[in-house]
């Protein structure tokens, strides 16, 4: 009867680690090898201008490319090195004569060298500088020929720029290929003699770096697969701004920013107009409310906010008629100067129908009027009867159903969502000037630490009236301990605003995702993105981008647990599994 051989696991000896780890085979070339699917390509550093300014090679360490950098610095002996500048001196001093005495005009090249000489010589003796034999290299990687050729370009455009010069290492890539290995072993000996100023300008090996005590994370960071940890209530203020393009994964990165986000006590409010954060809602017991023609959800806009402790309830009254002039001639569309002022006036007597004063304003518990009321002063206004029925269809009309009733939307919740999906996208903008303006009187009433989130705040700049309003909530948040996140996938529409910029230069804290290639440019101009970083947000995957915070920027990647991505995913096939699994 035979045995049954249990097979043993497989243990591999130290011979043989190093084929598991190789490639499975390399091509060479002259000019470049072939690993596997990649193109690698190996260059040299052989010359440098006379000033070398710190942080000279940081562009080029923080690129967001597949690259390794290999710096090897060799101590040279500081007696050897007096004796050979010495004899230098002397061959540029007998030069310098010779021209003097055929009456040449002097040579500045020569003086300028005789003087660095010296000055280098100057601080050997004095023990301040040493001598060091340095060698730079740098390993780069293509998918194809093509993509190689363009980061090599990339990468000689840069230098030169700075006056450093590189070239390829030609027949002999695969030395240079294992200089850049983590192996410590310098196969080129390609080397530049630089004192102590220019070789401590490579380093500190700097890479940008988002790093805090405090705060949440918000993704891996790609230059070095640190961590991107910080609180952006710590900033200069607490707003952001979030571009990309449909399906790049905005959303789901604000998802995850608000999940973390109320782990560290934060309120946080959000305007959806896709029905994208309910499930979020659902799974952390937040409220969720639908605004729409037939929701029992509405919110006045003619409510009295709560006035501030702090502030004039006649300054409070004057802004609140300013916020809802804006939303009437939202709702009318393009009217004259003197149908404002009449507006402005009609709003006034509104209140004051009900004993609601500038003076008296919100010390009395008094109803406050609707938009019903409103009509029916404007009707009896000289001048105001057209404006009247153009409003009719908000009154009593098709369009009636959440801008003509009180409010009756709870907002003691710690996270609150208000969809507008299923609203006709003409009443869309009138949908989140309504929300903005009735949470904008919350916020100033109780001072909290909170988020306000507007996903496709686009709809909002295409009217002057709303980006105005806009604009005045991201100058004014960071008093109210506030931080706007606006989102956007149409980036030529909210830049076209003329509060488009203010609205990014207002924002401490930027996330620009994958991007269109027409949208590209407008970016590049506001963000004054490098020629790597536009073709980076042109071929970023799902939940990569570009991530700003004041001066510094880092390319990012979004990644959630297993736990965070079943709750926040918006992908279609993973939400039918969950579905079937449940």
């Amino acid at each position: 009867m035979s045995k049954i051989k249990i097979p043993k696991s497989y243990n591999p000896s130290e011979e043989n680690i190093a084929n598991i780890v190789a490639p499975a085979g390399m091509k060479e070339n002259s000019n470049y090898l072939k690993l596997d699917n990649y193109y690698v390509k190996t260059f040299f550093v052989y010359t440098y201008p006379r000033y070398l300014s710190t942080g000279w090679f940081s562009p080029i360490i923080n690129m967001a490319e597949m690259m390794d950098i290999s710096i090897f610095i060799h101590p040279m002996d500081t007696a050897t090195t007096l004796k050979k500048l010495r004899k230098k001196v002397g061959e540029i001093q007998a030069q310098i004569s010779e021209e003097e005495e055929k009456g040449l005009v002097s040579n500045p090249k020569l003086e300028t060298a005789y003087r660095d000489i010296e000055n280098l010589r100057s601080t050997l003796q004095q023990g301040t500088e040493k001598m060091f034999k340095v060698g730079v290299y740098v390993t780069i990687y293509g998918s194809d020929i093509e993509k190689l050729n363009n980061l090599e370009n990339n990468i000689t455009s840069t230098l030169e720029s700075k006056l450093v010069y590189i070239k390829p290492a030609l027949f002999r890539q695969v030395k240079g290929f294992k200089t850049t290995l983590p192996l410590g072993e310098d196969k080129l000996k390609i080397h530049t003699p630089l004192n102590t100023g220019p070789t401590s300008s490579l380093f500190p090996f700097v890479s940008p770096d988002l790093t805090s005590d405090e705060g949440i994370m918000y993704g891996v960071n790609l230059h070095n697969n640190g961590l991107v940890i910080f609180d952006r209530f710590d900033l200069e203020n607490a707003n952001s701004v979030v571009f990309a393009k449909s399906g790049a994964g905005k959303s789901y990165a604000t998802k995850l920013e608000i999940l973390r986000t109320l782990m560290m006590g934060t309120d946080v409010m959000v305007i959806d107009p896709e029905e994208e954060y309910q499930s979020l809602a659902d799974a952390v017991g937040g409220s969720f409310f639908k605004i729409s023609l037939t929701s029992p959800h509405n919110i006045n806009p003619f409510d009295i906010p709560v006035i501030p402790e702090d502030e004039d309830p006649a300054n409070v009254f004057k802004s609140h008629i300013l916020n809802l002039t804006g939303l009437i001639k939202l709702m009318l569309g393009d009217i004259e100067p003197e149908e404002e002022s009449l507006i402005d006036r009609a709003l006034i007597e509104t209140y004051a129908a009900r004993d609601i004063t500038a003076e008296n304003f919100g010390k009395q518990d008094i109803d406050p009027p609707i938009l019903e009321d409103f009509q029916t002063v404007l009707d009896n206004t000289e001048g105001g009867s057209k404006l009247a029925q153009r409003l009719e269809k908000y009154v009593s009309g098709s369009y009636s159903g959440f801008t003509n009733s009180p409010t009756d939307v709870d907002m003691t919740n710690r996270f609150i969502v208000f969809s507008i999906r299923d609203l006709e996208e003409e009443l869309r903008p009138v949908a989140m000037y309504i929300v903005l303006n009735f949470v904008w009187s919350l916020i100033r009433a109780n001072l909290k630490r909170r988020l306000l989130i507007i996903d496709e705040a686009w709809w909002m700049m295409e009217y002057e009236d709303s980006a105005s309003f806009l604009f005045r909530l991201a100058k004014r948040a960071r008093k109210y301990y506030l931080g706007l996140t606006t989102i956007t996938q149409n980036v030529e529409d909210f830049m076209d605003s003329k509060y488009g910029k203010p609205i990014v230069t207002n924002s401490a804290l930027q996330l620009l995702m994958k991007q269109s290639p027409s949208s590209i440019k407008v970016l590049a101009d506001t963000f004054d993105l490098t020629r790597s970083e536009r073709q980076f947000l042109m071929e970023a995957e799902v939940g990569e981008g570009l991530f700003f915070v004041g001066l510094k920027h880092v390319a990012i990647k979004i990644i959630p647990s297993y736990t965070e991505d079943k709750i926040i995913t918006t992908d279609p096939e993973q939400l039918l599994e969950l579905r079937k699994n449940e």
